[in-house]
């Protein structure tokens, strides 16, 4: 008897074990699309009837729309899906977008596809103000970046002020960030990039970069 409860306590044990050590499969998809200006207006209409479609499929997590607050008509999409075979699955969906805003598009459209190097909220709630920072980091290879990146999240989830700081990995490239930011205000944000810690994190990334830092400032499309 005592045999057979110490195997059920092992296998319980173990179970949790594995539980807590699951692999994250969470799927970002970021996408770009500029419209003509003469179009705005039907395109964020077109964008929020499919954010509304694909709310719909239980395996969505959510489903961002932001235009650049100084470009009308830029837009960025951020999809977060629990798996990317759930993503792959709305394929139609995406398809039915594109012939959507196909005659209304100025640029092609740029979709990335990216998984979690670290998520989590700020200690601040959004709203009509909030300021959305969505930045493109692209470095040459060193495993130090990923830990860089962390690092200047962990940090600015803190600041006052703070929404939200996400950091996405590319799938395929693991010289590819994806970051995420959202600030109560202008104010917020401007006392971020004077911050000690983002200006280090500036300095020491700069030797890496492959490209400049692309940081795009949005506001969200309710």
């Amino acid at each position: 008897m005592a045999k057979k409860l110490l195997l059920l306590f092992v296998l319980v044990m173990s179970g949790r074990a594995f539980a807590q050590t699951a692999p994250d499969t969470t799927f970002y998809s970021v996408s770009y699309i500029e419209v003509k200006p003469s179009a705005r207006l039907n395109a964020i209409a077109t964008l929020k009837g499919y954010r509304d479609l694909i709310h719909r499929d239980p395996a969505n997590i959510g489903l961002g729309l932001f235009e650049q607050a100084d470009r009308p008509g830029h837009f960025a999409i951020v999809e977060t899906w629990k798996t990317q075979a759930a993503f792959d699955a709305s394929t139609p969906q995406h398809k039915q977008l594109q012939d959507v805003l196909e005659s209304m598009r100025v640029s092609a459209w740029d979709t990335r596809p990216y998984k979690t190097l670290t998520v989590a909220s700020g200690t601040n709630e959004a709203s009509a103000k909030t300021v959305y920072v969505i930045s493109h980091v692209d470095v040459t290879p060193d495993p130090k970046i990923a830990g860089m990146l962390s690092a200047l999240a962990t940090a600015s989830r803190l600041e006052d002020g703070n929404v939200r700081f996400d950091v996405l990995l590319h799938t395929m490239r693991s010289n590819h960030f994806e970051v995420i930011e959202a600030w109560q205000s202008q104010k917020a944000l401007d006392n971020h990039a004077a911050a000690a810690q983002t200006r280090k994190y500036r300095e020491d990334i700069q030797a890496s970069l492959g490209s400049p830092l692309d940081e795009r400032i949005y506001r969200a499309i309710e």
